[in-house]
């Protein structure tokens, strides 16, 4: 059995994950540690939740690394989480993964948006930097926006609690008509968290944990007291 975490990034991951696959929702502390007692011998890590609850936990990461089980991050919390445990065994996937591994990107807030809960299909009511400077990025590439407004907008977007992140309210900040930049939006978006999303669903299809060489550990998993307080478990 195979397990993605995903939500706001690609609510409709169950139509396109393989047979094989369980699509859970957005991950929060302990998720990952339930996901390997129910049997997962492959883990995708898109969304994670981060406010109000525990966030995802490197150690159960670091857990099922050390039990041989692939940990795939991409796109949101799993691009995140992919870079900080990159050097333990996770794997990387996407534009957005390589932007924070190379250094380009540096705040987690880059990923955030607010968005509706499960029942309305996390429905995006901000938009993720991540998307802001893709779409840019191919504005620019088409014609329709000079350098410089591309970075007054980019700038403008940074200035946003990514809660309040809106074309309208980027396009106000930035000093501009919404309706001039929602034409612009209109034909230049581009949803790098939903590619990103994809991306490591195809990759998790073609994954076969049966045939996967376990990859080669230099480190030892370090059972702390807070770990053995919390699960019960042999290493």
């Amino acid at each position: 059995m195979k397990v993605v975490f995903a939500g706001p990034s690609l609510p409709d991951a169950s139509e396109m994950a393989s047979g094989d696959t369980n699509i859970l929702p957005p991950a929060t502390q302990g998720d990952i540690m339930k996901a390997l007692q129910d049997g997962a011998k492959a883990i995708g890590l898109i969304d994670g939740q981060f406010e109000f609850v525990a966030p995802v936990w490197h150690k159960e990461i670091l857990y099922a690394l050390s039990q041989g089980v692939p940990v795939l991050g991409a796109s949101s919390m799993g691009a995140l989480r992919a870079v900080e445990c990159a050097a333990f065994g996770m794997i990387g996937i996407g534009q957005i993964y390589e932007d924070y591994r190379t250094g380009r990107r540096w705040d987690d807030g880059d990923v955030a948006l607010l968005h509706a809960p499960r029942e309305l299909k996390y429905a995006p009511l901000s938009i993720p930097l991540v998307n802001v400077d893709a779409t840019l990025q191919r504005a620019q590439t088409l014609g329709l926006l000079p350098q410089g407004n591309c970075e007054s907008i980019s700038l403008a977007a940074r200035r946003l609690f990514f809660k309040d992140r809106t074309w309208r309210q980027v396009a106000e900040t930035a000093g501009m008509a919404f309706e001039a930049l929602h034409a612009v939006v209109a034909e230049a978006w581009v949803d790098q968290k939903r590619l990103d999303a994809m991306e490591l669903v195809t990759a998790m299809a073609a994954l076969d944990p049966a045939t996967e060489p376990e990859a080669k550990r230099d480190w030892s998993f370090n059972q702390t007291p807070l770990w053995r307080s919390l699960y019960n478990v042999d290493c």
